[in-house]
């Protein structure tokens, strides 16, 4: 059973055990996912979803308008989305908080099936974890303000994580 099909069922894409609206669709439906590891789920949820709006809420503010959302779309519609699986998720204290969450995703296209497995930095400002796009630079000098608005250089912020 793929993750489209599990989610017609009622279970989560995301690869837990819950239901779709007891697990990834409370954070798409707006409530603030309380961890990095929970927000890196939904957001997988989301790309078997289709919810490309919920992806680019979720991308640290700095690098939102400079996010592909047609490619994302395409990509998350054109694909048969086959499961995820989180191997580590590491959170490291500070102000502001950040932490890396290691996972594989399997899913399917028209050339064939894919895995792929990533380490993705995530931070957390005003209450929300934010996952930091490395497709997308951020435009900062190690001197400069830390775009995630922590108000600290990048060199002691979020470059620490990339």
């Amino acid at each position: 059973m793929n993750d489209v099909e599990a989610t017609q069922t009622g279970n989560c894409p995301c690869g837990s055990s819950n239901t779709l609206a007891d697990c990834c669709g409370r954070f798409h439906a707006g409530q603030p996912a309380p961890s990095a590891q929970l927000l890196m789920r939904s957001r997988y949820s989301a790309y078997v979803l289709g919810l490309i709006d919920y992806l680019q809420a979720t991308t640290l503010p700095a690098q939102q308008a400079a996010l592909d959302l047609q490619a994302m779309r395409d990509w998350s519609m054109a694909s048969t989305w086959l499961g995820l699986e989180v191997e580590e998720s590491q959170v490291f204290g500070g102000q502001p908080e950040h932490a890396l969450v290691s996972f594989t995703a399997r899913w399917h296209d028209g050339q064939g099936e894919h895995v792929q497995h990533e380490r993705s930095a995530f931070v957390q400002h005003d209450g929300h974890w934010y996952f930091i796009d490395p497709s997308v630079p951020l435009r900062a000098g190690r001197n400069d303000p830390c775009p995630c608005g922590s108000g600290q250089k990048f060199k002691k912020c979020c470059a620490a994580y990339l």
